[in-house]
């Protein structure tokens, strides 16, 4: 059986985890009377903080504990019973932050410790430690020009892009709110790959997010081992094989084009390479391939 990813949902005020084979999970941080803010500088915890060494990041972690448990199809820096530390993309919109106080997270099972934790230990009343950190986020200022956004995704890698997708659909959202006064997105289109239909995350709000705004989103789905039992409502966006040349070539103008990408290392410098080979800058070449 395939590992199958699991959503931990984390927040100021509370985190949630969604996931098929386990459940969803909500948690709630402390509030400023229950506990102190601690720093990290254990040497057994340096495998993540080492390969992230160069990110931008908080160094305070902030104690929170699960509260709710739910069956369902930011950064975990630590918990009590994990000395390793992991590193987790936010798969929300900043938006959802600021609403609700809330933060997502998706974890895929692995034997990794923090991401096995997750899977088989972390129950309700269990305790995690966050801190915030990274530099791979789309956060345009109303002022700033309009870009068009080319989000590349392999695997579990989409977890920051579907923020990103999310975070746009938002402003989009405000900039109609206001009248044209907000940030003006040009637009989104999404590739993403997977082995197969089961492994594309957030597939159904991604292609309601498209379909919401068909002027502004548009997304493709590859599955390199493609299934015979397909979604008709995901067949219109869904291809065989890998991203090809020609599809990444439509999407780029060098001079309106910003890409994001996050998946296997080896995806990433090959793709990187196709798109400067097309004219695009290195500087609108941004990706996370820390893992």
């Amino acid at each position: 059986m395939s590992p199958v990813p699991c959503l931990l949902s984390s927040a100021a005020r509370s985190f949630s985890l969604s996931c098929p084979a386990a459940g969803l999970l909500c948690c709630r941080l402390r509030g400023p009377g229950s506990g102190t803010r601690r720093n990290m500088s254990s040497k057994r915890q340096m495998d993540h903080l080492e390969r992230t060494a160069s990110n931008t990041r908080q160094n305070a972690l902030y104690p929170a504990q699960t509260s709710a448990s739910k069956r369902d199809s930011g950064w975990i820096s630590s918990s009590p019973a994990v000395e390793t530390v992991g590193g987790f993309s936010m798969c929300s919109s900043p938006g959802l932050l600021q609403r609700e106080g809330i933060v997502e997270l998706a974890v895929k099972y692995a034997k990794h410790p923090p991401a096995h934790w997750v899977h088989t230990t972390c129950t309700v009343g269990s305790e995690v430690a966050m801190r915030v950190g990274g530099d791979f986020f789309f956060d345009p200022s109303p002022s700033d020009p309009s870009v068009d956004l080319l989000l590349v995704a392999g695997g579990v890698g989409i977890n920051p892009l579907y923020s990103i997708l999310l975070h746009t659909s938002d402003l989009l959202h405000i900039n109609r709110a206001s009248g044209g006064r907000d940030y003006n997105i040009g637009s989104a289109h999404l590739c993403y790959s997977a082995k197969n239909t089961q492994e594309l995350l957030f597939k159904n709000s991604i292609t309601e997010v498209c379909r919401e705004f068909p002027d502004k989103f548009s997304c493709d789905f590859y599955v390199t081992q493609p299934s015979t039992d397909v979604d008709l409502n995901l067949q219109p966006f869904l291809s065989r094989g890998r991203i090809t040349e020609e599809e990444l070539r439509a999407r780029v103008d060098p001079q309106r084009t910003l890409c994001f990408l996050c998946g296997p290392p080896p995806m990433i410098e090959a793709i990187s390479k196709t798109l400067m080979d097309f004219g695009l800058p290195k500087d609108r070449i941004l990706f996370e391939k820390w893992w």
